[in-house]
């Protein structure tokens, strides 16, 4: 079930929510809370129930690690780190094997020119992100930073809808105190004015904006036989925001879908391409799965705790880690490195004492980046040199044919053509007038950090309430036959 399905928005969300607070209305809080329980694994089931066993099974398995390393048992103390070792493990290989097992294979066969058939797994929605959630949970039940949680609220903490599918990647001190405090037993109405601000605005990023976008980038990415110079700019420029508002817009669905029950998420997005350089970006970029790297990976390798080379290569790894989370592909662990690296010549850079004017540091941040999402949205290396190539402009430019004579009488070049600017693309003035609102929008307007920081709306706020779920509806009805999955979901 999507986030902006009809099924979602008229019937499981408003049926939720007054199913929940009228069960705590008569004091039946176990009930409450099973029932949320029940109607998040109905809402996960809804995409393919046969997947509903491994997501209980997961849950079952982290639940019973996680209770073994709480115990103060004596006993038990010396076996810990083995438990640990264990559900890690076990989470990993689960994982791996629905993730990453034809992607082993392909190279086995490719390296000892083997010809070991394809498993053809179909990915387990939110595998990725409830796997990283329950490792957390047990890393720290192992440090003793975890109180002993019953099975219920711990299915809670994992199952709860809004943040079940892709994410934010929740920590179990931000949530099970939320669910069981009785200040959230009954409905907020600020909450769920807030809350339903929020989810449209979400509701618009992803039917209008990243939709939009989409097409474009499809078109380039999966289509054209070759970019040119602008039309490979138009390419990786309609992906970056795609990107954006499709996972932001996400995010702030699950914000405000979660809000209606009182529960607040973790902010997972502040402006990212507002960024003035790399370690900025990924303050403001996905930031929990940022926190999760930093508290779980990078920190553990050691962190910056044993010299510059070290901290150089615990940044590497960490990062080609975050590449081979995404996805099972050289090019998403050729993304990781990217960043890996960058983060590294950053540090290098801070040694010296100049200061980059904020104009210039923000233009490379924000190239770098948008180069970098060329490997992570490219379907093979090829799709990605064939967009790297035009944006270099060595598959030629083409001007618009008004411009013809004048530059002619300037120069004559066998690399400048003049035609349609954008012709793999689509139109020209539409694409690069949206990739215009785009800059525009995550440049100059506030997010919604602000917005739930502030808790306070106003009348113009209903009025775009209204106008965010009427363009979204309209462009739902006469744009798509079926809803567009988010992109996340394939991670």
């Amino acid at each position: 079930m999507l986030f902006n399905s009809y099924e979602f928005i008229f019937i499981f969300l408003p049926f939720s929510f007054f199913i929940y607070f009228f069960l705590l209305h008569r004091r039946l809080v176990i009930a409450a809370k099973g029932f949320l329980v029940f109607a998040s694994l109905f809402f996960y089931a809804w995409w393919n129930i046969i997947y509903l066993p491994i997501i209980l099974s997961s849950i079952v398995f982290n639940f019973v690690i996680g209770d073994l390393l709480n115990n103060k048992s004596q006993k038990l103390r010396i076996h810990k780190k083995s438990l640990l070792a264990l559900g890690i493990s076990a989470n990993i290989g689960l994982l791996g094997y629905f993730k990453y097992s034809d992607f082993f294979i392909e190279n086995i066969n490719l390296v000892a020119n083997a010809s070991i058939p394809l498993l053809q797994l179909t990915l387990p929605l939110a595998i990725s992100f409830f796997t990283f959630q329950q490792i957390a949970y047990l890393v720290d039940s192992y440090r003793r930073e975890t109180s002993e949680y019953d099975f219920l609220n711990y299915t809670l903490f994992v199952t709860f809808f809004p943040q079940l599918i892709a994410g934010p990647i929740v920590h179990h001190a931000e949530m099970m105190p939320q669910f069981a405090s009785r200040w959230n037993w009954g409905k907020n109405y600020r909450h769920v004015a807030m809350g339903l601000f929020i989810f449209s605005i979400g509701l618009f990023k992803k039917v209008v904006i990243a939709d939009s976008f989409a097409v474009w980038a499809t078109a380039g990415f999966d289509y054209a036989p070759v970019l040119t110079f602008f039309e490979a700019w138009a390419t990786s420029l309609s992906y970056t925001f795609q990107l954006y508002f499709d996972f932001s817009g996400y995010t702030d669905m699950a914000i405000g879908a979660a809000l209606l029950f009182n529960i607040k998420l973790p902010i997972n997005f502040n402006s990212p391409y507002k960024a003035v350089d790399i370690q900025d970006f990924w303050r403001r970029w996905h930031m929990t799965l940022s926190r999760f790297l930093k508290d779980y990976v990078y920190i553990p390798l050691g962190g910056n705790r044993e010299g510059a080379l070290s901290t150089y290569f615990n940044l590497l790894i960490t990062f080609v880690i975050a590449g081979v989370w995404h996805g099972a592909g050289w090019t998403f662990v050729f993304w990781g490195l990217l960043h890996g690296v960058a983060l590294v010549v950053h540090r290098i850079w801070k040694q010296f004492t100049y200061k980059m004017p904020r104009v210039i540091a923000w233009l490379i941040t924000f190239n770098f980046i948008n180069m970098a999402w060329v490997f992570f949205r490219a379907d093979s290396w090829d799709d990605a040199i064939k967009v790297i190539s035009g944006m270099l402009g060595l598959s030629g430019i083409v001007l618009p044919q008004a411009f013809e004579r004048e530059i002619e009488v300037l120069f004559s070049s066998d690399a400048v053509s003049f035609g349609d600017v954008t012709q793999h693309v689509g139109d020209t003035l539409l694409v690069f007038g949206w990739i215009a609102v785009g800059f525009i929008i995550v440049l100059a307007f506030s997010n919604s950090v602000k917005m739930m920081q502030n808790n306070k709306l106003e009348i113009k706020d209903a009025f775009l309430f209204a106008l965010y779920i009427f363009i979204s509806l309209l462009y739902l009805y006469f744009g798509q036959t079926v809803p567009s999955e988010f992109l996340y979901f394939n991670f």
